[in-house]
């Protein structure tokens, strides 16, 4: 696999002229820290004596920049251009980018004390982003550059992509919540994947194990946003019970909320709390039947202990099935602030197009593409593809709200008081919906 520096030189060609080799050496040296969260950097500003143009782009690290990079000799080679990666950690990039935006806004004399330089010309973005982008001008309306979605990108994933009618994102990477189970220890207690259907199932399994003296269901309680964010399937599955209604009011202090956070404690009563490295193991190792994680985690083979379904959304059988799997979905999109804003248009439909999706599935990508997961020759090599595609076709995006972080870190922290038995649910729902109506006043 050819594997994109995240910094691209400039062609040997033009290093040859004197003027060009100083500017190549200052540019090495300003951006030898780049791809390492936290560390200075300074912006990379192409010479007008160049032809080539630079595309500067803002990208989660991991897998979801690896893919992207894999993608853009092509890119580079059609279009005469040179892109520049900034991988950073996910603060990092939701800062960056929004302060980049700021930046632009201000008198060139103050630009260099707003911000380090940078002018992003294509970033990624989190959905639970969307809307304090929107509200900012921070992105650029795609279909004002000539973009718009196709057909074949599944229609649950594309619903956080619009604010006011104006299409903002592209859905690039298909991170969705799954179930994590044991293979041997779903059997042992009489289902198959298939038979897998409710929220009951799940309990079933997990009280039959424990009564083996096994772990049944783990779970993530490190942060609050992890404790929330591993809830949000069950609370789901009944009757569509959501923390937000349609204005983005909270809806915590309910009786279907009550009720789904009641079937929780118990369902955690049957494990422990565990951080994700540990709970794969648990699970991985068979001293653990369920718990709910990411496809990113763990690639499964037929070999292998463990692998993952997609949740149904429905607490019992007869029961209405809710979209219940949590997208963690990166997108992309264009900056408002980007110099070359045509140019990065073109880079994202080249980025979307279904056929170089599809190229990056050897390497991890997950597109959001029924032509990528529905395909015969993907599928054969990567079965797992089958379970994504359902969960993303029954999935949810989290709430899109400017306040979201203060959201989670509210109501993370009264489940943990709840869980830990230091309030009752009543109490700890009333007091999180009191406390949250308080803060997004």
């Amino acid at each position: 696999m050819q594997r994109i520096h995240t910094v691209r030189r400039i062609p040997a060609a033009r290093r040859a002229r004197g003027a060009a080799l100083l500017l190549l050496c200052c540019m090495t040296l300003s951006l030898c820290a780049c791809g390492k969260p936290g560390a200075g950097r300074q912006a990379v500003r192409r010479d007008a004596a160049y032809s080539q143009t630079v595309l500067t782009l803002a990208l989660r690290s991991g897998t979801y920049a690896d893919v992207i990079k894999l993608c853009l000799p092509e890119f580079e080679r059609r279009n005469n251009v040179t892109c520049l990666v900034y991988e950073l950690g996910e603060d990092e990039l939701h800062r960056k980018v929004a302060a980049a935006s700021a930046a632009a806004a201000v008198p060139a004399a103050d630009y260099a004390a707003a911000t380090t330089g940078t002018a992003y010309d294509l970033c990624m973005v989190d959905g639970s982003w969307m809307a304090e982008y929107t509200a900012n001008g921070v992105l650029a309306e795609l279909g004002k550059l000539g973009y718009e979605l196709d057909d074949d990108i599944i229609p649950a994933t594309r619903t956080i992509c619009y604010a006011d009618d104006g299409l903002y994102l592209a859905p690039f990477y298909g991170n969705v919540t799954v179930l994590l189970y044991n293979k041997l220890m779903l059997k042992e207690a009489g289902y198959t994947p298939e038979t897998v259907d409710t929220l009951e199932d799940l309990m079933a399994i997990c009280q039959f194990q424990k009564k083996r003296h096994n772990l049944g269901f783990m779970y993530r309680g490190d942060t609050e946003n992890n404790l929330v964010v591993d809830f949000l399937p069950i609370l789901r599955s009944y009757d569509g019970a959501w923390v937000v209604d349609e204005h983005n009011r909270p809806t915590v202090d309910t009786m279907q909320f009550a009720a789904a956070m009641n079937y929780y404690i118990a369902l955690l009563k049957t494990g422990r709390a565990a951080k994700k490295d540990d709970l794969i193991a648990a699970i991985a190792n068979k001293s653990a039947a369920l718990g709910i994680g990411w496809p990113g985690w763990y690639t499964p083979t037929r070999n292998s202990s463990m692998d993952y379904l997609a949740l149904s959304g429905r607490f019992q059988d007869g029961s209405v099935a809710y979209n219940a799997n949590v997208y963690g979905i990166w997108t992309i999109g264009i900056p408002s602030a980007s110099p070359h804003k045509q140019l990065a248009v073109k880079l994202l439909a080249y980025l979307m197009d279904r056929d170089v999706q599809k190229s990056t599935i050897e390497a991890g990508g997950v597109p959001c593409r029924y032509s990528s997961l529905r395909d015969p020759d993907v599928l054969r090599k990567f079965p797992q593809y089958a379970v994504v595609c359902s969960a993303l076709e029954g999935g949810i995006y989290r709430p899109v709200m400017e306040d979201w972080s203060t959201f989670y870190t509210i109501l993370g922290k009264e489940m943990r008081l709840i869980i830990n038995g230091e309030k009752t649910v009543v109490q700890g729902l009333a007091d999180a919906q009191r406390e949250l109506e308080a803060q997004l006043q």
